[in-house]
């Protein structure tokens, strides 16, 4: 009698790991110019790109390897989508670190995922720019005056952030149309993390689908997946769907002014605090 060949239903974890990977896919594919059959392919090994259909689809559970392999094509960390197999290749590679000198070393040399760019070089508003070199302004929400409660997206005073042009080129980005802003709330993660600095082309306001946007809405500083749909409304999406449901908004909200697009989101980075050791 032949056994059973059915394949084991994937669990709640690994079915939301398989579907925040295809969220981040459907959001980066257009901008990083990738396609499912370029990963199964050169990035899985594949014959055809049903391989990483499979993992997208949640028709197969996420691996060490099938993760690091959609990372590195999609420019984010395994933790975007999989704390559980973030955490695993960390303990992978504690324990790599921690064998005895005179364990054979593997016969193929790992290639390197990382490039040299420059050491970190301090720096404070007398610091003179470089040739390639832009300072971008920072905005940030605040509070209205006479205790009304509400808040407004402002420029701060002479806080600025500093990029390359050559970033810039690369996003497509017109320095004179850049600005930066500080992300709070829990809504876009594990994409972008609470207290990310992001950028945002201000130019950019013609919505993409799928696309990340800043908006003013009301006063309130937000950050979102947009969607148009019929009639001139939109629709504004969260990462973070098990928290945040979906939000309509109509024409009528954009023509008033209470929801307005601020611009294209282009740039998104989080300084990590240090674990603490004791115990």
């Amino acid at each position: 009698m032949e056994k059973s060949s059915k394949k084991r239903e994937l669990t709640q974890e690994e079915r939301r790991e398989c579907a925040a990977l295809n969220f981040i896919y459907k959001a980066k594919k257009r901008e990083l110019g990738i396609t499912q059959e370029q990963i199964a392919i050169e990035g899985l090994g594949a014959k055809t790109q049903s391989a990483a259909s499979h993992y997208l689809t949640g028709k197969n559970a996420l691996n060490v390897e099938a993760a690091t392999v959609f990372a590195k094509y999609l420019q984010v960390p395994v933790s975007a989508f999989s704390e559980r197999l973030a955490a695993e290749i960390e303990a992978m590679a504690t324990a790599a670190l921690a064998r005895p000198s005179q364990e054979p070393v593997a016969k193929k040399a790992p290639k390197s995922e990382a490039a040299y760019i420059g050491d970190v070089s301090p720096w404070d508003g007398s610091t003179p720019l470089d040739d390639d070199e832009v300072e971008l302004p920072l905005y940030k929400e605040i509070e209205l005056a006479a205790g009304s409660g509400r808040t407004a997206v402002r420029e701060v005073d002479g806080r600025k952030l500093r990029f390359s042009y050559a970033t810039l080129r690369t996003a497509g980005v017109d320095p004179a149309s850049a600005v930066c802003a500080q992300l709070k709330g829990n809504s876009m993660e594990p994409l972008i993390l609470d207290g990310a600095t992001i950028g945002i082309d201000t130019a950019g306001t013609h919505i993409i689908d799928g696309e990340i946007y800043a908006l003013e809405h009301e006063g309130m500083l937000r950050v979102k997946f947009l969607y148009r749909l019929p009639g001139g409304s939109i629709r504004l999406r969260s990462f973070n769907r098990d928290e945040y449901a979906d939000e309509d908004y109509g024409q009528d909200d954009i023509q008033t002014g209470r929801l307005r697009v601020i611009g294209w989101v282009f740039w998104w980075s989080t300084v990590r605090k240090r674990k603490s050791t004791a115990r």
